[in-house]
């Protein structure tokens, strides 16, 4: 019994420890851990007293009892420390989002984008001022920000695009300083930053401007000095730099070569000099005075005596020097001395008169002739007489032709000495000779002079001249073909509608072909044997002489009347008159006026059916279209979007086809007014390139502007100019392959203005290019753009009423380039019905 009682007292004391442990974790002097001790220890017990039945059961009850009062109060004491922590929980919140709030703020305090990719997510979140990037004025969803091609030049868009991809597929930072198409400058910096791809694009200003722009100026500075650099070493001729103390500074491989060191290291080491100490004294005396040096000298090469001109000048802390091959010149010089030697002599035994006059205007050399034909005196020759000298006397002498401004007419007769090819003339003088004058300038400056006695000479020429002439006039402007055989049968003369009529060569008429020759020649337009063989033996038959009248129907339908007429020198000529109009003028009158008039109706009715059958409801759809997409209708899926996107990019394109016929038809019916003014092309050419951007980076196809500055003052209509430019771009980036480039080049030639649009596509074949510009011709091979066929039709039309023609130069798998030649000088407002 004491056993059980030291039981029970054991028990009690450790319920009572147990109950005192409670209350200290209900008064919160107890560690959380401790109180969960003391819930393990009041468990153990009551668990080992269940194990024991000698456990009375008071014991029993009061432990239960302790552990239902330390549980409750541990419970009590866990949720007071779950409100607790769930209140600090909400404290550190609300201090994060403040600071969020606060680095976002400091984030965007200046205007910038910022677009993150996460792992594995394609849809970019977009935040910041995105305005920042747009056109002024438009207006786009955050999501057009990736479309760089929108607010970039194409080439810059490009780049970005690259750098992107290595930024997202590789984690490549990247840093990019580039121009938006409103003319901002802007830096794109790029960064992988815990597992998100972030770019950064903001604005520069300031300094960050200025930095940038400098260190574009660095690098701009710094490829011209290595080209600089490069074109120095790979120059031919020899070239160095010299210190303020005459040793050898720089040298490139040309010096090294010509002063026999190894190389350009070598030369500057051992300070090889390539000219003799005479002339570097010479030198360095005219540098030292602050002039530029320059003298022809001999320079020994390689065991060589050669020739160089050499200059050399001041530049900062030294020289500068070059040294050009003159050798070759030297050399030309003096075969050119020897041979002026021979000519003259050559002169002197000429029976033509020559006078060569030197650079100073004063007579070098005459011969004999010359001095016989003016009948001058060989003292005042022999004085070198200047060449206004001589005119003089010759005029005191009458003996060159009277000239109503005898000062204007030498004037012109020494334009020689300026001219550089040689000129001719006839001098027909007071006594009646006629005198021909040949002026050619002379290499080492002056003019010779050369005279010829023609006046015989011209009299026959002009005598058979003119009866030549009267013969030629009259076959020529008769409206018959006329060909004259000889008795031999071999065409003597013939004139060019005789050609024509039967589509043969001149050419080959002039080589005298016979009769039979002739025949063959026109035989695949006349076949009938009978009538030939009449031909035939009417041109070389010699008995029975009489004329010959005979209507050939060819196979081109025409029809011919042919005459034969025998000449009194035993010639025959053959006449043939075209009198297929006269048959068919009737016919073909009534066929071209019944045509014109269902043309006319034919267009005034597609005019009307497509005004009010088409553009109207299309304009209703459009207009519902825009309507849809308007925010303020009502939320839209993102399919129904692309699906409404669809409907107004395909109804835009249809009422842009509609417009060019409703033109073209305008046009042809002679309504079409043009709205002339000033045109800047850079800018109607950016203006018709705005709608092709699209194409222009999904293509990847670049764009290559060059527009000479002459072109100022054009005058045109520029919405025209704009729809012109438009087309031609289209069709051009339709046909070019992808990675290719288009070119737009404009310039002036010959009182005009040229606008050229080229690409490397696949060409045309000669068969498409007579129908490339008809309505509905629509070329597919080639093209990724499968359009109406309307644009190059707009095209030609709009130019034509300019005034202007078109030319499509273009060969297969070599590119095609359209040319559009303008008239530069349009000031006045002009009609397609003018």
């Amino acid at each position: 019994m004491s056993d059980v009682l030291r039981a029970i007292r054991r028990r009690f004391l450790s319920c009572t420890r147990l109950v005192q442990g409670g209350f200290a974790i209900l008064a919160g002097t107890v560690p959380a851990h401790a109180a969960d001790n003391v819930v393990l220890d009041t468990t153990t017990m009551i668990l080992s007293g269940l194990q024991r039945p000698e456990m009375p059961a008071l014991a029993l009850f009061v432990a239960v009892t302790c552990f239902s009062v330390v549980a409750t109060i541990a419970l009590l004491r866990t949720r007071l420390s779950a409100a607790a922590t769930e209140a600090k929980l909400h404290a550190d919140n609300q201090a994060l989002q403040s600071e969020t709030d606060r680095l976002r703020a400091l984030l965007f305090a200046e205007p910038q984008v910022l677009i993150a990719w996460s792992a594995g997510d394609e849809r970019p979140d977009i935040t910041g001022d995105t305005a920042l990037l747009m056109p002024q004025g438009q207006t786009a969803p955050a999501q057009r920000i990736l479309a760089f091609g929108t607010w970039l030049h194409p080439e810059q868009a490009l780049a970005m695009d690259h750098a992107v991809d290595g930024l997202r597929e590789r984690g490549e930072s990247f840093l990019l300083t580039m121009a938006t198409s409103n003319g901002r400058a802007i830096e794109a910096m790029g960064r992988a930053v815990g597992g998100q791809a972030i770019v950064r694009i903001r604005e520069l200003s300031g300094v960050r401007l200025e930095l940038a722009e400098t260190t574009q100026r660095h690098r701009d500075l710094l490829e011209e000095t290595d080209a600089l650099r490069a074109f120095a070493a790979a120059i031919p001729l020899p070239l160095w730099a010299l210190r303020t103390d005459g040793t050898l500074r720089y040298a490139n491989a040309a010096y090294a070569q010509a002063a026999e060191a190894e190389n350009p290291a070598d030369a500057i080491a051992r300070s090889v000099e390539l000219l003799d100490s005479e002339d570097r004294t010479a030198m360095r005396d005219a540098l030292a005075d602050g002039k530029a040096y320059r003298a022809r000298l001999p320079v020994a090469i390689g065991g060589e005596r050669r020739t160089f001109d050499v200059f050399a000048f001041n530049i900062g802390d030294g020289s500068v020097g070059m040294a050009v091959d003159a050798s070759e010149t030297v050399a030309f010089k003096d075969a050119l001395t020897h041979m002026a030697s021979a000519h003259r002599r050559m002169l002197d035994q000429l029976s033509s008169g020559v006078a060569v006059f030197d650079a100073d205007r004063r007579l070098a050399f005459y011969n004999d002739s010359y001095r016989r034909l003016w009948d001058l005196d060989s003292a005042f020759l022999d004085s070198s007489p200047d060449d206004s000298s001589v005119l003089e006397k010759l005029r005191a002498m009458r003996k060159i032709p009277e000239q109503p401004d005898f000062r204007a007419w030498k004037a012109k007769l020494h334009e020689a000495y300026r001219a550089v090819e040689p000129a001719k003339d006839t001098w027909y003088l007071p006594d009646g000779r006629a005198i021909s004058i040949v002026t050619t300038p002379n290499p080492e400056g002056g003019v010779t002079y050369l005279f010829d006695d023609v006046t015989e000479g011209l009299k026959l020429q002009r005598q058979h001249d003119g009866l030549l002439r009267v013969q030629r006039e009259t076959l020529d402007n008769l409206a018959e073909a006329v060909a004259v055989f000889g008795g031999n049968g071999r065409a003597r003369l013939f004139n060019p509608p005789f050609a024509r009529m039967w589509k043969l060569s001149p050419e080959a008429l002039e080589q005298q072909p016979h009769i039979e020759t002739i025949e063959q020649w026109c035989r695949p337009l006349f076949e009938e044997a009978a009538t030939w063989q009449a031909m035939r033996a009417a041109i070389t038959g010699i008995d029975n002489r009489e004329p010959l009248q005979l209507r050939l129907e060819r196979k081109d339908g025409s029809v011919l009347d042919c005459t034969t007429m025998p000449l009194p020198d035993g010639a025959t000529m053959l006449t043939f008159q075209d009198v297929t109009d006269t048959v068919n003028v009737e016919r073909a009158l009534r066929e071209r006026n019944d045509a014109l008039e269902a043309a006319d109706q034919m267009k005034v009715d597609f005019v009307h059916h497509v005004s009010y059958e088409l553009r109207s409801p299309l304009t209703t759809i459009i207009g519902f279209a825009h309507f849809l997409s308007d925010p303020a209708t009502g939320p839209m899926t993102v399919k129904q979007s692309e699906y409404l996107g669809y409907i107004t990019t395909s109804t835009n394109a249809l009422l842009a086809i509609i417009n060019n016929i409703l033109d073209l038809a305008t046009i042809n019916a002679g309504a079409m007014t043009l709205d002339l003014g000033p045109v800047d092309l850079r800018k109607t050419v950016e203006e018709a390139t705005a709608g092709l951007q699209d194409r222009l980076v999904h293509d990847n196809i670049r764009l290559a502007v060059e527009i000479d500055p002459s072109v100022t003052g054009f005058v045109a209509d520029e919405r025209r100019m704009v729809q012109i430019f438009y087309n031609l771009l289209a069709n051009a980036i339709g046909f070019s392959p992808p990675n290719g480039t288009i070119r737009f080049s404009a310039w002036r030639e010959n009182g005009a203005v040229c606008c050229a649009v080229s690409d490397a596509g696949p060409g045309i074949p000669p068969e498409m290019r007579d129908r490339m510009f008809d309505w509905f011709e629509s070329r597919a091979n080639g093209s990724r753009h499968r359009g109406a066929g309307l644009g190059l039709s707009l095209v030609r039309s709009f130019v034509e009423l300019h005034g202007g023609t078109v030319r499509v130069d273009s060969a297969v798998d070599q590119g095609t380039t359209v040319t559009c030649e303008f008239p530069a000088d349009q000031t006045f407002h002009r009609s397609a019905a003018e």
